[in-house]
């Protein structure tokens, strides 16, 4: 199964986001992501079984052992890519909290012998894929307001014809 660890958007910052999810989709061609699946992905563990899945599961109990909630600031638009392939997500300010937190995870997740990708962490939130902007203005955009995170979760990523489906298989208040 594919798995990811991920901080869930707390209530107010998924439904601003989802607002400027829907502003963008009328300016820009692509494949937006249903507002259950957006998340910030803290560490993408790729295949693994269901002992994998338990080790994440106690590398997610001592990273976040102690942690409070995780200040989410939003800090502009950005794409991964080019041409038809762009990903464009929200990005999300790197604050100490944050990358404590994917730090904590990753380092508990190596201590149990879980690989996953060492690409350097860059916090965002995917918005849309196979994205195509337009040239010019995106018009007036209004991002989320500042709020803190307080839930982190194991995810088995279900992918399918119609894009992946997110089942959380472990969460953590933080």
């Amino acid at each position: 199964m594919r798995m990811f660890i991920a901080l869930e958007l707390p209530g107010p910052f998924a439904d601003e986001t989802e607002e400027l999810a829907r502003r963008l989709e009328a300016t820009c061609a692509g494949r937006f992501v249903p507002a259950e699946n957006r998340h910030l992905t803290l560490a993408f563990l790729g295949e693994g079984g269901e002992a994998d899945a338990r080790l994440a599961m106690l590398a997610l109990d001592a990273a976040c052992a102690g942690a409070g909630p995780v200040p989410l600031v939003a800090a502009g638009l950005g794409t991964f890519g080019r041409g038809r392939d762009a990903t464009l997500w929200l990005g999300v300010e790197k604050n100490d909290g944050l990358a404590g937190l994917a730090g904590r995870v990753r380092a508990e997740l190596a201590a149990r012998g879980l690989a996953y990708d060492e690409k350097d962490f860059l916090p965002h939130v995917t918005l849309a894929r196979r994205a195509r902007m337009p040239r010019g203005d995106l018009g007036d955009l209004a991002f989320p307001l500042p709020d803190e995170a307080r839930d982190v979760t194991l995810f088995r990523s279900i992918l399918g014809p119609s894009g992946a489906r997110y089942k959380p298989l472990y969460t953590v208040g933080l």
